[in-house]
């Protein structure tokens, strides 16, 4: 029986390229009228799509408490912009349709652009306005990340992925996560150990800002970095890191990190209490609170990748 996809992967496939490209016109343009760099608004906007439940299908995902877009004595939610001012409303028209509309992309983003304005245009000032508006360091430092990645490769549509251990060299891995670990106290083991010989170079699995370096009781010599999508991936138990690598530095899939180890369990330079291996883990934060999951299936799917 022939079956008929009216549509096809191909399709979808230039769909979302589609939302792409408009998401970056639009973030253009704000850019363009508010002197405002581009990727602030698109780290803004992809921090809130990855702190949102609904679908990706949106234009624009940042999003506004209705009385600070309107006021807080506009009970009737009144979308002239005269009105909402007269209210002490934040709210803005983007579009030149007389009307600020908070599910208008174009209102949105001159409505942010304006926010921003108020404290001014420079890194410091915009890190301060987006303090004001999230009252959340994390969030703050997760957007301020995101605008150098998207600063550095100037795009928004970054969907590469690496395996964290080279696949040149021989490596072993089972699911390992939620497992018992008893050193420090009864605890559950919050990633996937990946097994391979001393020296077996560590990659980034993805886009990201290393956020954290150094020695941990239980981790040794470990790296964190934060990526495009609100995750944190956790690199412990190294040898050593690339001479080059420092806190702050814009990572991409495939770069070498360090190499892999055994060390942690101990005060610094404590090595060779377990087998060398890459302790790797993943935390979501959702815009309130950050726990741990399962890497397990993404290292099967970016091993796949990356064969």
């Amino acid at each position: 029986m022939l079956i008929l996809y009216p549509y096809s992967p191909k399709d979808a496939f230039a769909a979302e390229s589609d939302i792409y490209e408009k998401r970056m016109a639009l973030f253009k343009k704000t850019e363009a009228i508010s002197q405002i760099p581009w990727y602030y608004f698109a780290a803004m906007d992809n921090y809130e799509r990855n702190i949102q439940k609904e679908d990706d299908d949106q234009l624009i995902s940042i999003s506004f408490d209705p009385e600070i877009w309107f006021g807080p004595g506009n009970s009737l939610m009144i979308q002239d912009e005269k009105i909402i001012t007269f209210f002490q409303g934040k709210g803005k028209d983007g579009n030149g349709d007389n009307k600020a509309d908070p599910g208008n992309p174009e209102d949105i983003l001159h409505t942010m652009a304006n926010m921003i304005l108020e404290y001014g245009p420079s890194r410091d000032d915009i890190r301060i306005a987006l303090w004001n508006f999230y009252q959340r360091d994390l969030s703050v430092q997760t957007i301020m990340n995101t605008a150098k990645v998207f600063k550095k490769f100037k795009d928004i549509n970054l969907t590469d992925r690496d395996f964290p251990v080279s696949m040149k060299y021989n490596y072993s891995y089972n699911n390992t996560w939620g497992d018992r670990r008893g050193f420090g106290g009864l605890r559950i083991h919050e990633g996937t150990d990946i097994f391979a010989s001393y020296g077996t170079p560590v990659k980034s699995t993805t886009y990201g800002v290393v956020e954290l370096m150094g020695w941990n009781l239980y981790g040794g010599w470990r790296i964190g970095i934060r990526d495009i999508y609100n995750i944190y991936h956790y690199y412990a138990h190294m040898n050593g890191y690339s001479e080059d690598l420092k806190v702050g530095q814009v990572v991409k899939p495939g770069d070498v990190l360090g190499s892999v180890g055994s060390t942690g369990y101990g005060p610094p330079g404590t090595s060779g209490k377990f087998p060398p291996h890459l302790h790797y883990g993943m935390y979501k934060d959702n815009g309130h609170s950050e726990w741990s999951f399962d890497p397990y299936p993404y290292l099967k799917k970016w091993e796949r990748m990356a064969r």
